[in-house]
């Protein structure tokens, strides 16, 4: 029963969302606002965690089987999706790139800039 109830819990904020969306003609897709949903109520402790912790995580450890239809509907759909391989694959490796250089700086600069607070605390990291 109690299963039940997280998964109760975790579809009604994201029909909420789904609702928000299309009520109010958001560009946001309503899965998107459900999860923002979801982070603010666990955020400001109106849901506790132990609420959806257990169809949480069984729901990130079987996430690939969500995205099986998406990839069977790009399978189906390949003969349009074809002439435009050579743009999206470009468009993903430069935004894989671009995340990267992005994150390397930023992890460069947070060191930088908090490397000293370690080390004052005697704390050792690696």
């Amino acid at each position: 029963m109690k299963l039940y109830v997280q998964l109760m819990i975790i579809f009604s904020i994201s029909l909420l969302g789904e609702g928000i969306s299309t009520i109010f003609h958001l560009p946001i897709p309503g899965s998107i606002i459900g999860l923002i949903l979801l982070f603010l109520a666990l955020e400001f402790k109106w849901l506790r965690l132990r609420h959806v912790n257990m169809v949480g995580n069984f729901l990130l450890a079987n996430m690939t089987i969500l995205f099986l239809p998406a990839a069977v509907g790009i399978m189906d759909k390949f003969h349009i999706i074809a002439p435009y391989l050579l743009p999206i694959i470009l468009i993903v490796v430069l935004a894989i790139v671009l995340n990267v250089v992005v994150i390397a700086y930023t992890v460069q600069f947070i060191k930088r800039r908090y490397e000293g607070d370690y080390e004052e605390r005697g704390a050792r990291h690696d």
